[in-house]
């Protein structure tokens, strides 16, 4: 499904941008993951308080030019911003599928001339296409190279009652993940009013999960009766080879997982390159100590790649790299003040990026982007769920007030990668400013969700926004915002 309009090439802005000496942008890595940049010129449009209070990092752009819009700004009509290759969109469930559209049509659709590949991942259409629009999706993003994605739902049996599903599908994020291989970075969207639960943490702390197989692609089921399990490898060419687990003497469960060198290989890498990008220390954690092959191979591989690859670099710009066991890092995590990369196991990377969101003050505030080794296919997602409890509400017609934080980011961070894979700074600085709004529109205005102002402290009903009025006060700085920009 194309959404692409047509548009002029020449902007209108430009000369008077170039007058100001701003028409140009040097983009940053879409590894980026924090809220804002301190930057300076066209893109600080922030209000009064400006850009530079918020965000861990400093600038990486001296002045960020953005293109006229087709939104009407006072007297004058500007174009749309051309977006110069697709992006795949992943549709999702329940709420988030109700903000989803919102976002779209308050922040994407008037400002940007975009085609974008529409895939529907809602659990109705993935149980009518027995889950090939998932796999559809997944190879969309591979030859496009950007993919965006909303919540879905991940059936369990009382899902399948609900919704009368012909099977519990799996996880479409495993079933994405698998086929695009690349690791998943989580990072706090930092926001400084709003306070931490752990008061320690002064720093970024990003969350790199191995995205493929573990307990996600396992083979488990419950044991009958007495018996024998056995794990049986099978050569190409060779004669099998049994391994015994264990003898039942009565019922019970079993699990069988795998993983690939190959996999964990490109997880090291695209580790050890955000590492450098973000100039931060990187910690790979297992349980090596308990699981010696298993998670010893985790362990071998990371260090032979950095001995090989990266050690050097490290060194030259003062990072380093360090195995540590998954509970005495865990126990630093707590501790420290924050400041590094960790790079986990699929499941210890599902349970910490929580933690750490939940940590920095919401589960509505954590970006979530798949990376792939070469670091050119990505794709971004809130990392958050379907939300349920509100979407029921919201079916009542009651008022419901859901994060949209996360969402709107994962858009953004979808545009910031295509940006920069086709090196269109408009595109970046577009995506950028919407960033720039979204965190004053917190930090400036107070306008937040109810989520927001419990983690305030603040618990009456006229401390908090509902979702549509939140996105109403985002729409309206925004706008503010550019036309102060670009009309003065």
């Amino acid at each position: 499904m194309s959404l692409a309009a047509t548009t002029s090439r020449h902007s209108p802005l430009l000369p008077l941008l170039r007058s100001r000496g701003i028409a140009s942008c040097s983009t940053h890595s879409s590894y980026s993951t924090t809220a804002v940049r301190k930057v300076d010129g066209l893109l600080n449009l922030a209000g009064s308080s400006g850009i530079k209070k918020v965000g861990f990092y400093k600038s990486q752009s001296q002045g960020l030019g953005l293109r006229a819009f087709s939104v009407s700004m006072g007297r004058r009509e500007f174009q749309k911003i051309k977006v110069k290759n697709p992006i795949v969109e992943l549709d999702g469930d329940e709420m988030t599928r109700v903000i989803w559209d919102w976002i779209k049509t308050k922040f994407i659709h008037p400002y940007l001339d975009i085609d974008i590949k529409y895939y529907d991942l809602g659990i109705l259409y993935r149980d009518k296409t027995e889950d090939k629009v998932t796999v559809e999706a997944a190879e969309a993003i591979l030859k496009y190279s950007v993919g965006v994605k909303c919540a879905t739902i991940t059936p369990d049996e009382a899902r399948v009652k609900e919704f009368n599903l012909k099977k519990m599908w799996l996880s479409p994020n495993g079933t994405i993940r698998n086929i695009l291989g690349g690791t998943v970075f989580r990072e706090p969207i930092v926001i400084p009013r709003i306070p931490r639960l752990v008061s320690g943490w002064k720093e970024p702390i990003i969350i790199g999960r191995h995205a493929h197989g573990d307990q996600y692609k396992a083979q488990d089921f419950v044991v009958p009766g007495p018996g024998k399990l056995e794990l049986v490898y099978t050569p190409k060419n060779g004669e099998p080879e049994r391994i015994k687990v264990y003898d039942y003497k009565a019922g019970g469960i079993a699990l069988a997982m795998y993983n690939t060198d190959d996999s964990i290989s490109g997880f090291a890498h695209a580790s050890f390159k955000l590492a450098l990008q973000k100039k931060l220390p990187l910690y790979m954690s297992t349980k090596n100590t308990i699981l010696k092959k298993y998670d010893g191979r985790f362990k071998d591989i990371f260090q032979e790649i950095y001995e090989s690859t990266y050690k050097a670099e490290f060194d030259a710009k003062g990072i380093w790299y360090e195995h540590r066991l998954i509970d005495d890092m865990v126990a630093q995590m707590i501790k420290s003040k924050g400041g590094f990369i960790m790079a986990l196991k699929n499941y210890d990377g599902d349970v910490q990026s929580d933690i750490v969101a939940q940590g920095f003050g919401s589960l509505g505030l954590m970006t979530s982007a798949l990376i792939t080794p070469d670091g050119k296919t990505f794709e971004s997602e809130a990392a958050h769920g379907t939300v349920t409890r509100h979407y029921r509400e919201y079916q009542k017609g009651k008022e419901t007030s859901t994060n949209p934080i996360a969402s709107i980011f994962a858009w953004t961070r979808g545009l910031i990668q295509r940006g920069t894979l086709d090196n269109t700074p408009d595109v970046v600085a577009f995506a950028e400013s919407l960033e720039a709004a979204v965190i004053d529109t917190v930090e400036v205005d107070g306008i937040m969700t109810k989520d927001l102002a419990l983690a305030c402290g603040k618990e009456d009903r006229d401390s908090w926004a509902t979702t549509s009025v939140f996105l109403d006060g985002l729409e309206k700085r925004f706008k503010a915002s550019l036309k102060a920009k670009l009309l003065r």
